[in-house]
């Protein structure tokens, strides 16, 4: 097993043409309200889906488990590798370890419940998941959060991890939990945004 070390950062306004198209690097977007946000310019290179799973990104998650959902999408160049995944995931990592030892039982987020690239084919608009910093937790220990009364129990001890927190209202029909860090951005010290 590796750890976040191990990650190599680049800017994504260097990557090649496919990527900064399906990528969006610094790219402004309105949200439901129409305030702008800027997607993440850099990421970390994820060269293979071997070292996805064996790199570590907080004590008991790997970095796999944050990025099955391009994985799995249609689009070859998001499916294959390297992978460019958003600096602030580890942010997201160190919140999820601590939303574990709060409830003290291992937490599971859904295949489609990670970072997802603001091209993927799913997104109706881009979603907080293009930042690297939401979550939709399916699973804590045995209890699946299929349910407002196991969804609400779970998401007052995630928001209570710190205002930063946002954790999404039950809707009726929910089948996971899903919390965010917001439009967090984050630039490693070795790159510059010059």
């Amino acid at each position: 097993m590796t750890g976040p070390e191990e990650l190599k950062a680049v800017d994504g306004l260097k990557l090649s043409a496919e990527h900064r198209v399906a990528l969006r690097p610094g790219e402004a977007v309105a949200d439901e309200n129409g305030t702008l946000h800027h997607l993440p310019r850099f990421f970390f290179e994820v060269p293979t889906w071997e070292e996805a799973r064996s790199l570590r990104v907080a004590t008991h998650f790997t970095l796999s488990e944050l990025i099955t959902v391009d994985s799995r999408e249609t689009d070859l160049l998001l499916r294959t590798f390297p992978h460019y995944v958003p600096c602030a995931i580890l942010a997201l990592a160190r919140y999820l370890e601590d939303f574990r030892r709060e409830v003290d039982a291992a937490v599971f987020i859904s295949a489609n419940g990670g970072y997802r690239s603001p091209t993927h084919r799913a997104n109706k608009a881009v979603s907080l998941h293009s930042w690297g910093t939401a979550a939709d937790i399916y699973r804590v220990g045995d209890t699946y959060l299929d349910h407002e009364k196991s969804i609400a129990r779970y998401a007052g001890i995630a928001a209570s991890l710190g205002a930063e927190v946002f954790v999404r209202s039950y809707k009726d029909g929910d089948d996971h939990l899903q919390v965010d860090l917001g439009y967090l951005t984050l630039v490693p010290r070795e790159c510059s945004e010059s």
